[in-house]
C-alpha cells in the first residue's frame, strides 16, 4: 500500500530584488544571487563556483514559482516552510511568499507554513563586511508587536487554503528561543504570550494552533534563560506541539563525510526523544558550506561528500523514523532546504549534480509511483 509523506523544505526568501532593504547587502538588485554569482573556490576540492540550472531567477515572480512548485511536487516535496522576518517594526523579505508563491496559480500542489526566523540580522549578509558580524536589526519583539504579528499572521496566512495544517490546526514554527524570551520580558511572560497566540487562533475559527520550534543542539538547550530555567526547561514548560532542527550544522561537527554526520543525527534524535516532551519531526540537511558569503576565509567548516546518493541515505533515515512512529500526528519530514545556496544546503538543481537532490527525494518518498 502506498504511504504518503509530508516533505517540507525551508525556503530562504532572499533570491529577489523586490525587497528594497536588501540593496544594502546586495546592491545589484537580485538578492543574494549576487553572493552566489561571486562565489569562488577556496579549497583544492571545493565544488564552487556553481550555478543554478534554472538561472538566477526572481523567486518573487509567480511564473517562476509555478515552475518551481511543479518541480517540487513531481519529486515529492509537498510543503514549503517560508522563513519569515520582522525587522525594524515591519516585515522583511515577504515578497517571495506574497508575490511569488501566493500568486502562483498552482500553489494548491505544495502547501506552505511559516517559520518566524526571529534571529538578529547582521552584516553577515554583506560581503564587504563579512568578517564583522555587526548587528543591524534586533530579532526580539515586545508584547505589543508580538500581538500585532499574531493577528497579522492569522488574518493574512492561516486562512489561505494552501496553509499547511495538522488536524485542522495551522502549523507555525519559532526559531530563536532566546530572542523570543528576551523580547517578551521573561519566561513567564513568554508562556503567556504563546497561550495568547493559541487562544487567538481558536477565536479565529481553527481547532487550535500547531506550534513548533527549532531546537538546535543539546548544548544550546542547556543555556539559561534566567537563573532557574534552561531552554530545555522552557521547551517542556511551553507544551510545544512539535520540535525539529534547522541544519545538521547546529549539532554535528563538520569537516567530515556526510555519512559520518548521519551517525550524530541518530544520536541527536534519540537524545531529543529522551529529553524533550514535544513530538519530534525528523529533519534532513542537504549539507553545509557558507563560504559563498565570504570573500576570504582562514578556516574550514563544511560538510563533505554530500552527494545525492549519500543525502538519499539521510532521507531514508527520516522515512524509517516516521514509519517506526505510526502514532505521529503527521508524517512530516523537514528538509534544509529548498534554496539555501549560500549555506550549501539546497534541493534546487545546479550544474554539479543536476536534479540529483530532487531525484533523491523522489527515490525515497515517491518510490511506489
Amino acid at each position: 500500500m502506498k504511504k504518503n509523506y509530508d516533505v517540507a523544505a525551508y525556503i530562504w526568501p532572499a533570491y529577489t530584488g523586490d525587497e528594497p532593504r536588501t540593496r544594502m547587502f546586495w546592491p545589484e538588485g537580485n538578492g543574494e544571487w549576487e553572493s552566489v554569482k561571486s562565489a569562488i573556490s577556496m579549497y583544492p576540492d571545493h565544488k564552487w563556483p556553481r550555478k543554478p540550472l534554472w538561472g538566477y531567477v526572481n523567486e518573487a515572480d509567480p511564473y517562476v514559482m509555478e515552475m518551481q512548485i511543479e518541480a517540487a511536487a513531481a519529486h515529492g516535496v509537498n510543503v514549503f516552510i517560508y522563513d519569515w522576518y520582522w525587522f525594524d517594526n515591519r516585515p522583511f523579505l515577504e515578497q517571495c511568499l506574497d508575490n511569488g508563491y501566493l500568486k502562483a496559480r498552482n500553489n494548491d500542489k505544495v502547501k506552505f507554513y511559516l517559520m518566524w526566523a526571529n534571529h538578529t540580522a547582521s552584516t553577515l549578509w554583506c560581503k564587504d563586511l563579512d568578517d564583522k558580524d555587526i548587528p543591524i536589526w534586533d530579532g526580539a519583539v515586545d508584547r505589543k508587536t508580538f500581538e500585532h504579528i499574531v493577528h497579522r499572521t492569522i488574518d493574512k496566512y492561516f486562512n489561505h487554503p494552501s496553509y499547511y495544517k495538522i488536524d485542522g490546526r495551522p502549523v507555525y514554527m519559532l526559531f530563536d528561543t532566546e530572542n523570543l524570551v528576551r523580547g517578551l520580558g521573561g519566561v513567564k511572560e513568554t508562556l503567556d504570550a504563546l497561550q495568547y497566540f493559541r487562544d487567538e487562533t481558536v477565536k479565529a475559527g481553527f481547532p487550535g494552533l500547531e506550534l513548533h520550534l527549532t531546537i538546535r543542539s543539546p548544548k544550546y538547550r542547556a543555556r539559561k534563560l534566567d537563573e532557574n530555567t534552561t531552554i530545555l526547561d522552557f521547551i517542556n514548560m511551553a507544551g510545544f506541539d512539535g520540535v525539529t532542527h534547522y541544519n545538521f550544522f547546529d549539532y554535528a561537527p563538520m569537516n567530515r563525510p556526510y555519512l559520518d554526520l548521519l551517525e550524530d543525527v541518530k544520536k541527536e534524535w534519540k537524545c531529543v526523544e529522551e529529553t524533550v516532551k514535544a513530538p519530534f519531526y525528523p529533519h534532513v540537511s542537504i549539507g553545509w558550506d557558507n563560504t559563498a558569503r565570504f570573500t576570504d576565509i582562514d578556516w574550514e567548516w563544511r560538510c563533505l561528500d554530500n552527494t545525492p546518493e549519500n543525502v538519499q541515505k539521510g532521507f531514508e533515515l527520516a522515512r524509517e523514523y516516521v514509519d517506526a512512529h505510526p502514532d505521529m500526528k503527521a508524517p512530516l519530514i523537514v528538509v534544509n532546504s529548498w534554496n539555501e545556496w549560500t549555506e550549501g544546503s539546497y534541493l534546487e538543481p545546479d550544474d554539479v549534480y543536476g536534479y540529483g537532490y530532487l531525484q533523491a527525494v523522489k527515490n525515497v518518498f515517491k518510490k511506489d509511483e
